[in-house]
């Protein structure tokens, strides 16, 4: 069973900055693409960014380009979310999902992915 493990999350003031942390239990994150999502109280959840396979690929939600940047460690067998200039709104539940292996494309759209992290909460606040 392929399993996704987020970390980084926490308390963070406005204008803070911060990097979660995607990790793969049981198999090897290389050549899969991943993508990065979040779910506000209240909303649906939304796709922010994504990295295909070989890492030469990246994709956002347009909102979150200036701020956000997707990049992977394949050695680390790990994908991460740099999220900067944090504001309250950012404020979510933050989940790492793959879609299959994927050389050199992604998506942010939920009906693609094939597993999930559990997710980790991110909280701007001051």
């Amino acid at each position: 069973q392929l399993q996704l493990v987020e970390s980084g999350g926490g308390l963070v003031q406005p204008g803070g900055s911060l990097r979660l942390s995607c990790a793969a239990s049981g198999f090897t994150l290389r050549d899969h693409a991943i993508s990065w999502f979040r779910q506000a109280p209240g909303k649906e959840r939304e796709g922010v960014a994504c990295i295909s396979g070989s890492g030469t690929t990246a994709y956002y939600l347009p909102s979150t380009l200036d701020r956000f940047s997707v990049d992977r460690d394949n050695a680390k067998n790990a994908v991460y979310l740099r999220i900067s200039d944090l504001k309250t709104e950012d404020t979510a539940i933050y989940y790492c999902a793959g879609s299959g292996d994927s050389f050199d494309s992604c998506s942010i759209d939920v009906v693609d992915m094939k597993y999930w992290g559990k997710g980790t909460w991110v909280t701007v606040s001051s």
